[in-house]
């Protein structure tokens, strides 16, 4: 206890000084807590869109079909598949993919054509959601068609607009019929948005001459991990190729992964600064108590005591500090997961290798989110504290009478 007052005073005996010190570390604690939250919150709404709304977490196709996409590459008996999936507790939709010619009025653009199975796509992508106008698809609707934003901007349509669409269809012959938008996609990814035309399984179909099969089926992984996953899936669909999302996007899967590290590094750096000014701080203090401290050594004060009287002094400043920044990162928190961040006006065409960015930027906080800055911010004090620390500890009491 008499060591505890003891620090008390000795932390306020300069109160500028640590005021200083204290301000410093909370502002760097509360920037590193609300930095990781928006970092974390960034990278899960991006992994999140990759899953969600473009590629599901593993994908299945002919093994020729990705080296070189082709209407003929198709997986033959998807029924089968999909129920060994279902049963295997792994959502799963067939998808039908092709390419053509869209035109209106005086207007033409080259499309990417998806048919979907609506009922079964509803349960492994989440599409519909980025409706900025219209609705989607409908199965009793098959002369109807979803398309993205840049797409119906270049064909000059609109909701209820008509549009021709032009292929080869898979028997050779010429495919050629009239649709109806009834819906525009915005913030898919930069392919849907310029390309991408979304119709009913049965239209594409009767369009392309395509009876069976599918180009592609989409898996979502339930509570399991996507390697345990994806070895289920390759077990349910010998022969055929099956690859997860980090597989298909390695780029981006790196660049994700490499975000984490850009966040430790910038701990570095902010923490790296915190330590200077405790060093300087502390320095000062000693230098100013160096007469102080060789009394304390005279009358018998260990250097473990002098040791500790430091390390107690700077761990009072550092759970002010501690205090402070998790106060005030709790409410800064609170609003960037509640509401977030509007950077609608600057990032309505903001894509990231393809992918478009969420414009409404919104943290995402855990218990680690507090944990984790703090626990560094206490072993990085700790470390800087350290030599002043020492100096104090083993300085010579005949010395110290002497110092000026």
């Amino acid at each position: 206890m008499k060591s505890l007052t003891m620090a008390w005073r000795n932390v306020w005996r300069n109160s500028r000084r640590t005021v200083a010190a204290v301000i410093a570390t909370t502002l760097g604690l509360w920037a590193m807590i609300v930095y990781s939250g928006m970092i974390e919150g960034y990278l899960r709404r991006m992994e999140a869109h990759v899953l969600d709304v473009e590629m599901g977490d593993i994908q299945i196709h002919h093994p020729q079909y990705v080296g070189s996409p082709s209407i003929y590459d198709r997986i033959e008996d998807p029924t089968a598949l999909l129920l060994a999936l279902d049963e295997a507790g792994l959502p799963a939709a067939p998808r039908l993919l092709g390419a053509g010619l869209a035109a209106a009025g005086d207007s033409s653009a080259g499309v990417t054509l998806v048919g979907i199975d609506v009922l079964r796509d509803a349960t492994v992508s989440r599409v519909p959601e980025h409706l900025t106008e219209g609705t989607w698809l409908d199965p009793a609707a098959p002369g109807e068609v979803v398309v993205g934003r840049h797409l119906a901007q270049m064909l000059g349509v609109g909701i209820g607009g008509e549009v021709v669409v032009l292929s080869q269809a898979a028997d050779g012959s010429t495919a050629n019929e009239l649709y109806t938008v009834r819906g525009i996609l915005r913030g898919v990814s930069d392919a849907v948005d310029r390309s991408g035309m979304y119709m009913t399984e049965q239209a594409f179909r009767e369009l392309m001459v395509v009876p069976d099969g599918a180009h592609e089926i989409i898996v979502r992984r339930a509570d399991q991990s996507l390697d345990t996953a994806v070895g289920e899936v390759r077990a349910a669909a010998p022969g055929l190729d099956t690859r997860t999302w980090r597989e298909l996007k390695p780029t981006l899967a790196s660049m994700l992964d490499s975000a984490s590290g850009a966040m430790v590094l910038m701990f570095f750096i902010v923490y790296a600064a915190i330590a200077i000014v405790i060093l300087n701080a502390m320095l000062m203090a000693v230098f100013e108590r160096v007469r102080e401290f060789g009394v304390l050594k005279a009358i018998g004060v260990s250097p473990s005591g002098v040791l500790g009287l430091i390390y107690l002094e700077t761990l009072i400043q550092t759970g002010i500090a501690i205090v402070l920044g998790v106060g005030l990162a709790i409410p800064a928190n609170w609003f960037m997961v509640e509401h977030g961040l509007d950077l609608s006006g600057s990032m309505d065409d903001l894509t990231l290798m393809g992918t478009s960015i969420d414009p409404i930027w919104h943290s995402h906080v855990t218990v680690n989110t507090y944990v984790q800055p703090v626990v560094a911010l206490v072993i990085i004090v700790a470390i800087a504290v350290t030599y002043p620390a020492l100096r104090a500890a083993f300085i010579k009491p005949i010395t110290a009478m002497r110092h000026q």
